[in-house]
């Protein structure tokens, strides 16, 4: 968990300010449609002001800028000769209080702010989800500051006009940003990415995507859709925009409904997945299996411990096995003989479960232990305050099968043979009308890994991270295995040099037995690589 005060000031106002070329490449994009009048809501310190002013816009006759920092706004209007209008202070209020007399632009170009909802002021809070209410789209407090940016800025464009922005490459996939997805499909006649390769700012691990969109020129026009420049570096900051924008392949229907992830498929790809999607032999994960959180502790540094620890305060009586990270578990089944080799390389093993203290006769290295606790004001985090007493968790139950909530080249479900507690890192599994054997060893195969990377949504750093409600969602072809073929193929994921080896080996044993062929298997295998590698950013 993000908490505000360990985050820096240039992250909470969102601060992470444009390069000169890609504010160039942009604006050259938008001038090839002789705009009038023009908006940037975010000015910051006027790099796209000293594009638009470079590149000689001969039709322009106003620019509207907006800038919440004061000092920012006076660096930028320093740095131009432009006719501007300046709005001072935030644009989603002055959207809302003077943007709904008419007012619209001809082309709007920017970099929103990238602010978490939860670090958005009250004010600006209630500013966004006002927006939404306004255009009647579902709203969700996952917000972040940047999606009723583009909004509000789509809303403003006069029919035919063009808005190029900087935006978060999460656009694709992630699902407070569902309600822009539909809008920009729902208002836009074309829209265009450029998804570069490599992270194109320096200072945080945020992955971004340049936005290309033109209004529909009527309401009632029907749109082409979207479409994508994948692997896009800095060369083709080089090349013409308006020819990158009017040559792309757009895709529209089913294909963009939802996530927008399928853009990245080709044709034969999403063909295939359509044809798995509807036979027999492939479940949709919810059908097969439950997907419920692990125990949330509100502080697992504190309650899932070493047996160090457990030794210092004479614990035993309340420790439970646990495990809780990825590195706790080395294959496909977690044993005794993985808890044992846990506990001896001095991992944390142990959930520590107070459910029978009494506040009234507790003992006294119960009452040192909790001392610690009280020192760290564990009892004033959110999970800990609202219970009744702050170190008593709820919700304490074992499953039989354990899934990773992240996941770094696929996720995988683990037998809980150990019977083990699991944190709410990992989620607790209970196969429905399949042997829970079946359900692990089926798991992992192309076509379940190609659909986690549809479904599931990856940050900073490349980490691929599903909630229950997506991996629901996931595909998986049901197969039938003893625990002796589970063990085997638990025998084969340790002894991998590399997980794709033996998800490639996987696909034979999985996807076979439903009848696709070898060339389809290759087909899904290359599909999710593809994904894998862009989420990472690793080259082709």
């Amino acid at each position: 968990m993000n908490f505000i005060v360990l985050e820096s000031k240039q992250k909470l106002r969102g601060g992470f300010y444009t390069d000169q070329t890609i504010a160039s490449f942009l604006v050259k994009w938008v001038k090839k449609s002789r705009p009038e009048t023009m908006l940037e809501p975010s000015c910051g310190d006027g790099a796209f002001l000293q594009a638009i002013e470079d590149q000689h816009l001969k039709s322009l006759k106003r620019v509207c800028i907006c800038e919440l920092d004061a000092e920012e706004a006076e660096k930028a209007k320093r740095r131009t000769r432009l006719p501007i209008r300046f709005l001072a202070g935030d644009f989603l209020r002055w959207y809302l209080l003077l943007a709904q007399n008419g007012e619209s632009f001809d082309a709007v170009v920017g970099n929103p702010p990238f602010i978490r909802y939860q670090y958005l002021p009250e004010e600006q809070q209630l500013l966004a989800e006002k927006i939404f209410s306004l255009l009647n789209l579902r709203f969700t407090k996952h917000t972040n500051a940047w999606v009723p940016f583009v909004i509000a800025s789509v809303k403003l464009l006069k029919p035919g006009g063009r808005i190029a922005m900087v935006i978060p490459s999460e656009i694709f996939h992630i699902p407070h940003a569902q309600s822009l997805r539909c809008y920009l499909a729902d208002q836009c006649s074309r829209i265009l990415f450029i998804d570069p390769k490599e992270l194109w700012f320096a200072d945080t691990l945020q992955g971004t995507v340049l936005l290309m969109a033109e209004k529909k020129p009527e309401r009632t026009a029907k749109s082409k859709g979207v479409s994508v420049v994948s692997n896009a570096n800095r060369r083709t900051l080089d090349e013409d925009p308006e020819a990158l924008f009017q040559e792309a392949t757009y895709t529209n229907g089913k294909t963009i409904e939802g996530k927008w992830m399928q853009i990245f498929l080709t044709p034969r790809e999403r063909s295939l997945l359509a044809d798995c999607r509807s036979r027999r032999e492939v479940e949709r994960f919810s059908d097969v299996a439950s997907v419920d959180v692990g125990i949330v502790t509100g502080a697992n540094k504190f309650f899932h411990v070493p047996d160090r620890t457990v030794k210092e305060f004479q614990l035993q009586q309340w420790a439970h096995p646990m495990f809780g990270r990825s590195e706790h578990v080395g294959g496909l089944v977690y044993s005794r003989k993985d808890h044992r080799s846990n506990k001896k390389a001095g991992l944390p093993a142990n959930f520590l479960w107070f459910r029978e203290v009494d506040l009234k006769d507790m003992p006294v290295n119960i009452e040192k232990y909790l001392s610690l606790g009280l020192n760290e004001n564990l009892h004033m985090r959110f999970k800990c305050r609202t219970r009744k007493c702050w170190y008593e968790v709820p919700s304490v139950y074992t499953a039989p099968i354990a899934m990773l909530k992240r996941a770094h080249n696929y996720p995988r479900l683990v037998l809980n043979k150990a019977n083990v507690y699991t944190t709410d890192t990992a989620y607790r599994i209970q196969a429905k009308g399949v042997k829970p054997e079946s359900l692990v060893f089926s798991f992992v195969n192309s076509l379940t890994c190609l659909s986690a990377e549809m479904e599931g949504r990856h940050y900073g750093g490349g980490v691929l991270e599903l909630v229950p409600s997506e991996i629901e969602r996931l595909l998986i072809p049901i197969v039938e295995a003893s625990f002796a073929s589970l063990k085997a193929a638990d025998q084969k994921y340790r002894e991998s040099v590399n997980d794709i080896e033996f998800l490639s080996m996987r696909d034979s044993y999985v996807l076979g037995k439903i009848g696709l062929s070898g060339a389809e298997q290759t087909c899904l295998h290359k599909a999710w690589l593809k994904l894998r590698k862009r989420r990472q950013r690793l080259p082709e």
